[in-house]
């Protein structure tokens, strides 16, 4: 049994000692144990540094493409090299590496595919009061989306099996958190989630700069995975309320001409609107049909673009 542990790096000669340092160099059922470095543009000496700790893999991006990127490198390389088992944790040494023994256990035995750490986000001390909420509701909203039960949907510190990784494919450049959330969920994937400590902070966050940067990045992200994934759903819902509101407004037209009639011509507006209205809900249907079969083939083509990864991967183990 393989595990590869990847650190995303961007500029991170200080920390990323730190954090390797801490990772554990013997697991109970692990046969091997291997570190990746994806250095995402960094302008520092954090590939020297990465060299200089022995790390055996070391991916090198040209320029900055931003985490989601550095993220997805490193699970084709993950692959490519045989990985069973992906922890993904961050270069700032946020997540603390002994818990990487409980984040891959419900791998290990069988009972996950894909399993999260959860912050503890109440009592994190240097969560700000408005960030607690921001996370919990941020987690609420992909749960429903996902269809998953996790509480820390944010939370970078995750651990994936063979098959999740297959699986994986991300499209945001912002963050690979929450696509990959609701991507596991609609592939069916099995979800876990597991307690884990957090250590001291050593800087500033790197994914925004403020509190409102994070509320549109985050926003615009679950939004965008949401049309991808189940856009369906909202274009149905539009349909529907645009359906009552437009029935609604011919009732209220057929009304006044009863109680009203020598006003009928004044009521035209109404009845204007409500066709408007229906128009609307019609074409809104439509497009959540030609949604749904767009999903349906985008689908079908990440099961034939998993069975090409599959087959590249057993093939580079037999070599």
């Amino acid at each position: 049994m393989k595990l590869i542990i990847q650190i995303p790096c961007y500029n991170e000669e200080k920390t990323l000692p730190l954090t390797f340092h801490d990772l554990p160099k013997s697991i109970e059922g692990i046969d091997t144990i291997e570190v990746q470095v994806i250095d995402d543009g960094s302008e520092d000496r954090t590939k020297e540094v990465a060299r200089n700790l022995g790390i055996k893999h070391i991916i090198s991006f040209k320029k900055n493409s931003g985490l989601a990127a550095a993220f997805m490198a490193g699970v084709n390389n993950a692959l490519a090299n045989g990985a069973d088992i992906l922890v993904n944790t961050d270069a700032d040494n946020q997540y603390a590496g002994q818990d990487i023994i409980k984040l891959i256990e419900p791998i290990l035995d069988g009972s996950a595919d894909l399993v999260i750490g959860n912050r503890p986000i109440n009592n994190h001390p240097e969560f700000s009061f408005i960030k607690k909420k921001l996370q919990k509701i941020g987690s609420w909203v992909l749960r429903k989306i996902s269809g998953t039960n996790i509480e820390d949907a944010a939370s970078g510190f995750r651990a994936y099996n063979k098959d999740a990784m297959l699986h994986t494919n991300v499209f945001s450049d912002f963050s690979y958190c929450m696509e990959t959330l609701i991507q596991a969920g609609y592939n069916n994937i099995k979800i876990s989630s597991t307690d884990i400590n957090v250590n001291p902070r050593t800087r500033e966050s790197r994914l925004y700069k403020n509190i409102f940067q994070y509320i549109w990045k985050s926003g615009k992200t679950i939004i965008s995975v949401f049309l991808l994934y189940r856009s369906y759903y909202l274009f149905t819902l539009l349909s529907v309320l645009m359906l009552f509101t437009g029935c609604v407004l011919v009732f209220r037209y057929i009304y006044l001409i009863i109680m009203y009639r020598s006003l009928a011509t004044s009521f035209f507006p109404t009845i204007i609107l409500a066709g408007i209205l229906l128009a609307i809900s019609f074409q809104m249907y439509l497009t959540g049909i030609l949604s749904s079969l767009i999903s349906s083939n985008r689908k079908l083509s990440e099961e034939i673009l998993f069975r090409l990864k599959k087959n590249e991967s057993e093939n580079s183990e037999k070599q």
